[in-house]
Formats: structure tokens, sequence, C-alpha cells
């Protein structure tokens, strides 16, 4: 036979596209030509693939003109996940392996140049896209890849650690079989996370991280140095609920395609800080193939940005579309791709430059011009997509000393639990995710709680989507009290945790 075609996949965001890889072998004069809108690490798989083969002692076709076309030709491929496909292709081309078991997989995998198998990026969204797959196939990856590639459930993941193991179970005639792949253990799981009750005093930042927590809503933090925002922050995923199976795969596919997959965190809510120097790219995600950018790799977990108002404006201003929308369409001349980002916004920020406004331990010597323009860094759209701000006060230190930590993790997480059920039985998602029409029919408010929320928005000169999220975070609110309707005093809670930035009112 002087045709194979192989099967495999290209990544195109976190969906894995089919290719099929198509090795013609013909007389003429010998060349290894490669078509099919490669990328260079693509093209490159020409030498890994006869230095493996040679090295491996099995037949490389010097004689022939190869021809290879991974198909289709407007897909963009890259990476050297096809070095496995094409090298497969010209041993069934050239006679040496059974087509009839090729067609029945598909395989991914980098060659060294003695045939070892080297992992992939991006095993599990392959995986996931076989689940659904028709017709049925198995999946052939390396070692490594091919145990994060089982985690998915009804895909039967075959592994290898070199060319060879595939040859002799491929080979006609041959009565071995390929080893199936175990899910990674993820039972050796790291130490607990932080607990609630490690920070002390601080009840009102407390309640509105169980209030963010309940509702999936977005919190921003303010308050001097050292007053325990980072702490409050780095506790939230604490008190969200486990993931899902399906939120599970989502986040970990979503990390295996930038390679930072954990088997010991599958299960667990994923906490990102990036530092604040970090660029839009790097948050949004781009470049050329484009990455998933930290938005996306905090899916169903917390972002943390710690010094808010430090990082670049065009980084910010680019958050503020995902919030809304849960995604993140990247556009280039060339490409398009988009993104999951359905992450929980928590930040942190200082009042001022020397952080000190409202210290009753130090003063302040900004003036209020400096304040206005430090706080003024953060654009009203972007504050207006923030569903909490709340004050974090110092605490004296007396009064440190005499506190106790208070409730655990565990305890609130459970209030939490409970909440968010409360929420899905009666609207089938949290109330972060809730459209104007939903909040008509599900955040019902008594008259006087009604009229509260109308003459502080009057008042205040609040926008229609602030308006909003105020019902929200009432309802929130309602939801933890196991109520039915929002009451005026969890109306007025709502909008004490929405007054604004200090200093600014």
């Amino acid at each position: 036979m002087s045709l194979a075609v192989i099967h495999s996949r290209a990544l195109d965001g976190l969906n894995a596209a089919p290719v099929s890889v198509e090795v013609h072998l013909a007389n003429g004069l010998p060349a290894f030509t490669l078509v099919g809108l490669a990328e260079t690490e693509v093209k490159e798989s020409r030498e890994r693939v006869r230095a493996a083969l040679l090295n491996s002692g099995l037949s490389f076709p010097h004689n022939k003109r190869i021809t290879v076309n991974l198909a289709p030709a407007d897909l963009p491929k890259e990476g050297g996940r096809f070095d496995l496909p094409i090298a497969l292709g010209i041993l069934a081309a050239s006679g040496q392996l059974d087509m009839a078991q090729l067609d029945t997989l598909e395989c991914a995998g980098e060659l060294s140049l003695a045939g070892e198998l080297r992992p992939v990026r991006g095993a599990l969204a392959m995986s996931l896209a076989l689940r659904h797959a028709k017709p049925p196939r198995r999946l052939v990856l390396p070692l490594a890849s091919a145990a994060e590639a089982a985690l998915v459930p009804g895909v039967e993941v075959l592994q290898a650690a070199h060319l060879l193991e595939l040859v002799a179970a491929l080979a006609p005639g041959s009565a071995e079989t390929l080893q199936r792949a175990r899910a990674l253990d993820a039972d050796a799981a790291p130490a607990a996370p932080p607990d609630l009750d490690e920070v002390k005093g601080q009840a009102g930042p407390k309640r509105a991280l169980e209030i963010a927590a309940a509702g999936e809503l977005s919190l921003l933090l303010v308050g001097p140095p050292g007053s325990g925002k980072s702490m409050l922050a780095q506790r939230l995923p604490g008190l969200l609920p486990p993931l899902s199976e399906d939120e599970a795969l989502e986040s970990a596919a979503i990390l295996s395609l930038a390679g930072q997959f954990d088997a010991t965190r599958w299960g667990r809510r994923v906490l990102r800080a990036p530092h604040h120097t970090a660029s839009s790219v790097a948050l949004v995600g781009g470049g050329s193939p484009p990455r998933p950018g930290e938005i996306s790799l905090a899916l169903h977990g917390v972002l943390f940005l710690d010094e808010l108002p430090e990082y670049p404006r065009p980084a910010l201003e680019a958050l503020r579309e995902p919030l809304e929308t849960g995604r993140i369409q990247i556009a280039r001349a060339a490409r398009s791709t988009e993104f999951p980002a359905r992450f929980q916004l928590v930040a942190a920020m200082n009042p001022c430059p020397c952080g000190q406004l409202g210290n009753p331990l130090r003063e302040c010597r900004c003036t209020p011009d400096q304040v206005a323009r430090y706080q003024g860094r953060l654009s009203g759209p972007l504050l207006d997509r923030l569903d909490l701000l709340v004050e974090v006060p110092v605490l004296p230190p007396a009064q440190l000393a005499a506190q106790t930590g208070g409730e655990s993790s565990a305890s609130v997480a459970a209030r939490v639990a409970q909440a968010r059920a409360f929420a899905l039985q009666r609207q089938g998602c949290t109330n972060a995710r809730l459209g104007p029409r939903q909040i008509d029919a599900h955040a019902v408010a008594e008259p006087e709680a009604l009229a509260l929320l109308q003459q502080a928005a009057l008042r205040l000169g609040w926008s229609s989507r602030g308006y909003l999220r105020v019902l929200k975070v009432a309802r929130t609110i309602a939801d933890l009290a196991a109520c039915p309707t929002i009451s005026r005093a969890q109306m007025a809670e709502a909008l004490q945790l929405r007054r604004g930035l200090p200093g600014a009112r």
C-alpha cells in the first residue's frame, strides 16, 4: 500500500479538531514534503521522524517521494504532536504496519531522535473531544499524556513509551497488544487549603467573603497594608463547593493546554494570582498560536489580583467583557480562537498611594489629588462590573491580641453550599449568572426594600448595571437566610457592601 491515513487532532482553543494525516509514497526523486498549513515545529518533524525510524531499527523509504498532508488544509497545526502519526503513516504506507488496526486509533506524540515518545499539551482536550466522536476510536498517547487523558470517563486510552511498542502491537499478524492507560493518581492530595479561622477579627470582610462565595460574586477588598486583604482572598476557594465532574474536566483541560495540570489538584478550585506586572496578553490570553491567559486558567476557580491599581490599564480594561460574558474571543488577522473565562474575581488594593488612608494608627500624607489620581487608575466601567466593594480596616494591637479566629472554613462552606443549592433549585444557576429577565423573576424584593434601593441608586448615581448587581447581592443575602423574598434589612446590607472607594465618596 502506498497510501495511509492516520487519525489525530489539532488544538484550536479548548477544542481538539480532527486531523487526517495522509501519507503517500510514490516513485520519483527522493523527497519528504509536508503540507497542510503546518507551523515551523510541525515541519521540523520530518527530521525527527527520519532519525527516530532509523535509530529504532525500522526501515525508512529513502528511495521514495514522501508526501504528508495534514487535512483539513485551512486548520493551523502546531507543536510536535504529529510526529507519531506521521511516523506510523510512513510505516503503514510502506507495508510495515497493519492499516486495518490503525483505522480504529487516534494518536499524538512527539518523537525523540531515538524513538522515545514525549508528552504533548492538551491531552485532556483530545480525550474530551474523542468522548463524543463518531465513529468511536481509541486514543494512543505517550505515558504521561495517556495517564492525564484517562481521567475522562468513557474513552479508551492506550499508552506507549517508545515507537517500537506501537510497531510490535500493530505489525501484521502480531499477537502483542498495547497497554491501557490508568488515570493519574489524585489520591495523594496536598495539604488542606488555608482556613478562615486563621484570620482574626474582620467580621465585616468575612461576611462579604461568605456572600461572594454563595453568589459567585466578584469582590474588591480595600484597606491599608497588613489589614488582611490577601489572607481573606486566599481563603475564598476553601469556601466554594467542590467542582462537578464536568467542571473538573473543563478546568483540567484548560490547564493541560498550558502544561500546568496537576493531578493532586483534581476536583479542587483553582486560585490564580498573577503578579501586577502581568500584561493584557498574560491576563486574557493571546500569542501565536493563541494560548489561554490567567482568566481562562482560573476557569471555575478564583482569580486574585493583588495591588489592583498597579496593573497596566489595558490589562484591567481587557477584563471587562469576560466578567460579563464568561468567555474571551482572541481575534488575530490570521486566526480567531475562543477560550472559556468563567472565573470569580477577587481583587485587593490600598486606598491611597501611601496606603494609610483610614488607618487610625498611622497618618496618611497623600493629598486629595494624589488619592484621586491613584483611585482613578480603576475606570468607572470596571468598578461598575464589581459586585462587592468592601473596606478592610486595620485592627489595633490590643484588639488583635484579644480577637479569636472565629468560624472555620468548613462551617462557612456548609452555609455557602446550602445557599447555592437554594439558588440552583429556584433558577438553575448561581446569582452571578442571572440575566435581567431572570433578576426580575427571581430577585423579588419587598416594597420597602425596593424603595430603599431606588433611593440609594438615585442619590449615588448608579448605572442600571450597578442597580442590578445590588439586587444580585441582596438575593444572595436572602439565600443565605433561606428567604424567598428580599427584605429591607437584607437590601440595606447589600447597599453597604457597594458604597464605593474610601476617599471617593
